[in-house]
């Protein structure tokens, strides 16, 4: 049976200034998977998103979710942004934060009831944070600062999660921690997209692959796209960097990560 498809992007081109940063990309993702985004630094994976997210307009092209425009689905959508582009200064706390994630589901001028109080503690207790629920945000680590946007993203009750780089500047163990959550939401039938940077963790992560530099270079399930020759197609001149990646792809399927090596 053909895979349900949750996210459809048509002829996309998004351009700053003079030159495109997406051109002409065109894909289908089906639903159900933990899909991660990769590419060069400045090949178009942020702005993907944002133009997923009806953040950015495209000069070309259209998006579909579940085969509908994004106006029709859009409280389907979680979005998880990068950690840097937060203000955590702001006087939150987590629990605050959380609720957020509910505003959409009711009136802002209504008081939360019962049910979104209740998915809130559920979706604080599921990140591990409900020892720190009073607190506020800019006292916690980053690694609990993503967590808890996380938190807000679970509490939307969405059927596809947007993750902008949620691995970014977190330990081993709160890594480790938010792909345990996020494989519990693919098992539920959720469609998980995220950005992603390092190459030496993709095989650990993902299941199915976009690769990017402004266009599309490929798309599709792990072993298939993440290959030597697509790697060079993509990163060009990286290709040196590239050599202890290739020679993990060669050695197993199950890569340990090198922390000496950042692409």
């Amino acid at each position: 049976m053909k895979d349900q498809i949750s996210i459809e992007v048509h002829n996309l081109t998004v351009s700053y200034g003079a030159g495109p940063v997406l051109w002409d990309v065109d894909f289908e993702l089906p639903t159900g998977k933990i899909i991660g985004v990769i590419g060069p630094n400045g090949s178009g994976k942020t702005t993907l998103l944002k133009t997923i997210m009806g953040l950015l307009e495209p000069s070309s092209g259209y998006v579909k979710i579940q085969n509908k425009s994004l106006n029709e689905v859009r409280d389907k959508i979680a979005y998880v942004p990068q950690r840097t582009s937060v203000d955590w200064d702001f006087p939150a706390s987590v629990y605050d934060v959380v609720m957020m994630g509910r505003y959409g589901k009711r009136n802002l001028i209504r008081r939360p009831n019962n049910a979104d109080v209740e998915i809130v503690e559920q979706s604080i207790q599921k990140v591990g944070l409900s020892d720190f629920r009073d607190r506020q945000i800019s006292q916690l680590s980053g690694g609990q600062q993503q967590r808890v946007f996380i938190a807000r993203a679970l509490a939307q009750k969405a059927d596809i999660y947007l993750l902008d780089e949620p691995f970014a500047g977190v330990d081993a163990a709160t890594e480790s921690s938010i792909i345990s959550i996020l494989e519990e939401m693919r098992n539920e039938g959720k469609t998980v997209l995220i950005i992603h940077h390092d190459l030496q963790t993709v095989l650990e992560h993902f299941e199915y692959l976009v690769l990017l530099n402004t266009r599309l270079i490929a798309k599709g399930n792990l072993q298939e796209v993440f290959t030597k020759e697509n790697l060079s197609n993509a990163y060009g001149g990286q290709l040196t960097l590239l050599s202890k990646v290739v020679e993990i792809i060669k050695a197993t399927d199950f890569p340990i990560r090198e922390k000496d090596v950042d692409l």
